[in-house]
């Protein structure tokens, strides 16, 4: 019985956490309120496909993105909740050193992953390292507004990074062969 070949949900998982944070980071910068489009963004491809993405990873027997795609759903279902939960009246909005540490504690996490990052390839690993970058800054951000709009800037670059990681898993994975690099790490 031969076994059977499972799919590579990386892509899903990276296309969904990167267009999420685009679009956030574009509203970090300014160009437009925070409303229904990113928090469903949000609660939808950034959330749950990333959800999707991790148990698909636990099949493929991938404890990393397993662990990253699942914890980075769930992040994105939690910012989603800290936003509407206030406004439904079910909670008392988050204080800002509470966002700040939030959002401290996911850098840290992120900043944990990196170190396992390094050891795939440097297009997950630049993702990684750009996201450890933007959760410190969003959290200094939470007492500056200048060093938030950097946030929103380097959170684009973040997103941008796991936008193209993604579609060249998907364009390599399709083509057969490497289109797009992703440069692996030499061991």
């Amino acid at each position: 019985m031969s076994e059977v070949r499972l799919a590579n949900p990386a892509s899903l998982g990276l296309m969904g956490f990167g267009m999420t944070t685009v679009l956030l980071n574009l509203h970090n910068i300014g160009l437009f309120p925070l409303g229904s489009m990113i928090l469903a963004m949000g609660i939808f491809y950034g959330g749950l496909s990333q959800i999707i993405a991790g148990i698909m990873e636990f099949r493929n027997r991938n404890m990393f993105g397993l662990t990253a795609f699942t914890s980075y759903g769930l992040f994105w279902l939690s910012l989603v909740a800290l936003i509407v939960f206030p406004v439904m009246g079910w909670s008392q909005p988050v204080t800002q050193a509470g966002m700040a540490a939030y959002l401290m504690m996911w850098g840290i996490f992120t900043a944990l992953l990196s170190i396992s990052a390094s050891r795939l390839n440097y297009a997950i690993l630049t993702v990684f390292v750009t996201l450890t970058i933007l959760f410190f800054l969003l959290a200094i951000g939470q007492y500056n507004p200048t060093i938030h709009t950097i946030a929103g800037y380097e959170g684009i670059l973040c997103g941008s990074t796991a936008i193209y990681t993604a579609f060249a898993e998907l364009t390599n994975e399709v083509h057969g062969k490497t289109v797009l690099p992703l440069w692996p790490v030499k061991r």
